[in-house]
């Protein structure tokens, strides 16, 4: 029996990867986990969900709850608990609000689903994936942020729509924090299997404005509808899923790093990983270029004094 929590599950993205798991017909119960003044909203989603999901036959058992017990046998737990980015906020913003909701929830998965994959997607997710590590005790394995692999989607979508290409033909990989500080791997993209760095000639491709658009791209859905929903939900369900069905792909995630890449240490960041059923199955080494190195490692920085910044605030709060 595969069994799925979701923690902030009346979020736009938490009730989002919850009808996108179920529909997909792999999970035999999602926990819809809520604070107790949302579980009513909560059983209002399942109801409506399960409506839809008749139309297709599928019998996925939807939890709504605000008891941590629920959570009890689950393969993964996903925080997407916290207050959401607005307009004009970075990811940065949202740190020590949602470190304590992050450190709490972590803390009651080790208490009652000590064997679950933890997956967050909470934001600064790179901060809040070390948050969740040092509140959990868990192995580094099973503690995962979403990463870079919504970013890395959308890079891929970027170069497919410029050059009129089918989006299986573009391998590309962004890395490094979850935010202004992304690194996409250009050094390493290819299309149709040619380096980048050969197809660009012969093509009108303008990188850097895709680069640009890639890293303003949160703030524009959010700042034309109000939040990001479609994308980040069916990016968090790839990753479930990858996990569930034990599909050992290749996946940008965030990961608390011990000189796997860069020879960076202590901080979490988006590197690539091969994903299994336990979780990170090993750090896939990777090239880089000098620049790219050198913004990896800016990021690390970065990301790193924010993180201490934070766990000294949890300690003495």
């Amino acid at each position: 029996m595969v069994k799925v929590s979701i923690m902030g599950a009346t979020g736009v993205i938490g009730k989002n990867v919850a009808f996108t798991l179920a529909r997909a017909d792999t999970v035999d119960e999602i926990v819809l986990f809520a604070r107790p003044e949302s579980v009513e909203k909560a059983k209002g989603e399942s109801f409506d969900m399960y409506d839809a999901l008749a139309a297709e036959d599928i019998d996925c058992k939807l939890t709504p709850t605000s008891d941590f017990q629920d959570l009890k046998n689950s393969s993964i737990v996903l925080i997407t608990a916290g207050t959401p980015r607005e307009k004009g906020m970075n990811r940065r913003d949202l740190a020590l609000p949602n470190a304590k909701i992050v450190d709490n929830y972590a803390k009651e998965i080790a208490a009652n689903a000590p064997d679950a994959i933890i997956l967050v997607a909470t934001n600064p997710v790179d901060v809040m994936t070390t948050v969740a590590l040092k509140a959990s005790g868990f192995d580094k394995r099973r503690v995962i942020g979403i990463g870079n692999h919504l970013d890395s989607l959308r890079l891929k979508a970027y170069f497919s729509r410029q050059i009129n290409i089918n989006s299986s033909e573009v391998h590309t990989r962004v890395i490094g924090e979850h935010g202004d500080h992304m690194v996409p791997l250009l050094s390493s993209t290819s299309i149709g299997g040619i380096p980048l760095k050969y197809f660009i000639k012969d093509v009108d491709l303008d990188v850097e404005r895709l680069i640009t658009r890639l890293k303003n791209a949160g703030n524009t859905i959010i700042s034309k509808k109000g939040a990001t929903e479609y994308g980040p939900a069916f990016a968090i369900s790839n990753l479930i899923s990858t996990m569930i069905t034990d599909s050992h792909k290749v996946l940008t995630v965030s990961t608390y790093l011990e000189g796997e890449v860069g020879d960076v240490h202590n901080v979490s960041l988006g590197v690539p990983v091969v994903l299994s059923k336990k979780g990170i199955a090993m750090v896939v080494p990777i090239h880089m270029n000098d620049f790219e190195l050198y913004e990896f490692k800016q990021a690390a920085g970065i990301v790193k004094e924010t993180t201490d910044e934070v766990l000294e605030l949890l300690d003495n709060d």
